[in-house]
């Protein structure tokens, strides 16, 4: 693999090279940097809508715009919408985007640049069948999805239109679940399915992208991606699409996307991103382009190249880091416990006298007394000092340090003996500045500690580069939330808006949340339309799903359950059905009442 199969590469950032692919005038892979883009939310058979939002996002710095093509008259009207956007002298890339359709497929590849197809739906109709395909059984479903996907690579190959071969997580075809299970191997091997028909016809101007609302899943999936790439051999060095789908909105969902996002950002892996946000797109470009920069800061801060140390994590399943348990101040850390949050002794005693306001969010250890020990992990005598102890000890790695924080804490679970639990840091610069900009803080913190918990490394968590004590905390818990370290509340999981949408997500959204928001451990989604539920759910406990306009369908797992609920009348049923199945608890009282 590109990065975390290379010793060196872990320590030593490289982008992962690819061939470059033309959208229109813009290229992905290659030497051109990290694209930024997003969807419209508006109808596509409402031209002028359509038409007006694409510019307002191009006007924002979004370089490529996707448009949900759900049948071929949506898809038939994509004509209309490029030239609008070309009429206003704007060439920015259209990308239609297709689920279940090939007819649709076909249509829009006559008018954008760039089709995105889902292999686990384009030509398949899920059923979540179970059935034990022989080999033949699978070359002749093979075979069948070559004779529907035929048609399209043709034509996009002679009209030059690229394509994205998106497979998302949970929205695997019953041959791969079958024989895969819905695992991020088998999201691999459904994108490699239609690869492989493409190349046979000689087409080659595709990316692939591996989604998952679940950034564990999602990092995953993409690194067995690169390595499933690099083993079939250098012409296979496609660009990749990186984002997290359903990711939810506010915090949360600026975190979640940080976190899969800019952790294969800082492994060299990336060629085009989308953060999906549960809010109006022209949002979520801000959001992509900082976390590009941040990523990019990130590699700057300094090299560990030439270093040898034997990798800290597995890169393709989760394994957490097998620390002892150790006491500091009461509580135990390491050893399979949960992860805890430290402060430093002058944000606790800014929060000392206000402990019950700050409900979940609360302090746990002060660093200054932990009796924690930081260290320079290039430093030989340092390493020695700790590795001779005979009890374990707390470590993490020295403030100052010219060392970019991933790499440097990789290196240090890779030099220290594994019994020493880790603190984890977001920065190794404390930051004196209170008018800091907090997406800024918000993102470096959720790349570092995110991506490295999602790695299995990290025992506590210490958040300095935030200022303000209670934003310190709450971001230190989001992140451990996010990363699925410790759960705490409520886990969202609702996709952004689309012209496929059936009802007002954001303010269904909040709804939702309003009403449940107590719910701790319980995973409810949040579904605009089919083509994201039931299967993109993935392991929700609870969905909430556009079935028909202002009719919503209510699911359990991914078993629908109660169909066509008015909408006015489905927040209220979701909350029957949580009743029925033994997850509700009452709202707790508060001390703020």
């Amino acid at each position: 693999m590109n990065q975390a199969g290379n010793k060196d590469g872990l320590y030593r950032y490289a982008r992962r090279r690819s061939r470059e692919v033309m959208v229109g005038g813009v290229g992905l892979g290659g030497d051109n940097p990290i694209r930024v883009q997003s969807m419209i939310i508006s109808d596509t058979l409402d031209t002028g809508a359509a038409v007006k939002e694409a510019l307002g996002l191009a006007e924002n710095g979004c370089e490529i715009v996707r448009i949900t093509a759900q049948t071929r008259r949506h898809a038939a009207n994509l004509e209309h919408i490029v030239a609008g956007i070309r009429s206003a002298g704007c060439d920015i890339p259209t990308v239609a985007d297709i689920h279940f359709k090939p007819d649709a497929a076909l249509e829009a590849a006559k008018w954008v640049e760039k089709v995105r197809i889902n292999p686990g739906n384009y030509a398949d109709s899920k059923k979540f069948a179970v059935r034990e395909y022989t080999d033949g059984q699978y070359a002749d479903e093979i075979s069948r999805i070559a004779e529907q996907f035929k048609p399209l690579v043709e034509r996009c190959k002679e009209r030059g239109v690229a394509m994205r071969i998106g497979t998302n997580h949970g929205s695997l075809s019953d041959r791969i679940m079958n024989r895969y299970g819905d695992t991020p191997r088998g999201m691999v091997e459904s994108a490699l399915e239609f690869a492989r028909i493409a190349r046979g016809l000689d087409y080659h101007d595709f990316v692939f992208s591996m989604k998952a609302s679940n950034p564990k899943v999602m990092i995953e999936a993409y690194r067995l991606l690169v390595d499933a790439l690099d083993a079939e051999g250098p012409d296979w060095n496609y660009p990749l699409h990186l984002g997290v789908t359903e990711a939810g909105d506010g915090e949360d969902g600026r975190i979640k996307s940080a976190i899969g996002i800019g952790s294969l950002l800082l492994d060299g892996i990336g060629d085009t991103v989308r953060v999906s946000l549960t809010e109006d797109s022209i949002h979520e470009i801000p959001v992509a382009q900082a976390l590009v920069a941040c990523s990019a800061r990130q590699v700057a801060a300094g090299e560990l190249a030439g270093r040898t140390e034997h990798l800290p994590f597995d890169p393709f399943e989760y394994t957490r880091r097998a620390s002892e348990k150790i006491e500091v101040q009461g509580i135990d850390v390491g050893g399979g416990e949960t992860v805890r949050v430290m402060v430093s002794g002058e944000k606790f005693k800014a929060v000392e006298h206000k402990l019950k306001e700050l409900g979940e969010f609360q302090p746990e250890i002060i660093a200054e007394s932990s009796g924690m020990v930081a260290i320079d992990p290039r430093d030989d005598r340092a390493i020695a000092g700790i590795n001779e102890l005979s009890d374990a000890v707390l470590v993490s790695l020295a403030d100052e340090l010219d060392l970019p924080v991933v790499a440097g804490f990789r290196l240090l679970a890779a030099r220290i003996d594994q019994r020493h639990p880790l603190v984890l840091k977001d920065t190794l610069v404390i930051n004196g500045d209170p008018d800091k900009d907090f997406l800024d803080s918000l993102l470096a913190a959720a790349v570092n500690i995110g991506s490295l918990l999602c790695d299995g490394i990290g025992d506590a968590v210490l958040v300095q580069g935030e200022q303000a004590p209670g934003q310190t905390l709450r971001l230190a818990y989001n992140i451990l939330q996010a990363s699925g370290a410790r759960i705490f509340k409520t886990d969202y999981v609702a996709c952004p808006s689309c012209g496929r949408t059936l009802f007002d997500l954001q303010e269904t959204t909040a709804r939702i949340r309003e009403a449940t928001g107590h719910l701790k451990g319980v995973r409810i989604a949040v579904m605009g339309c089919i083509v994201n539920g039931p299967g993109e759910m993935a392991d929700a406990d609870f969905g909430y799903v556009g079935g028909a306009p202002e009719k919503v369908n209510l699911y359990v797992g991914k078993q629908a359950v109660k169909f066509n609920i008015p909408q006015v009348e489905a927040v209220d049923r979701l909350v029957d059905l949580i009743k029925e199945h033994g997850r509700w608890v009452e709202t707790p009282v508060t001390a703020a009442g």
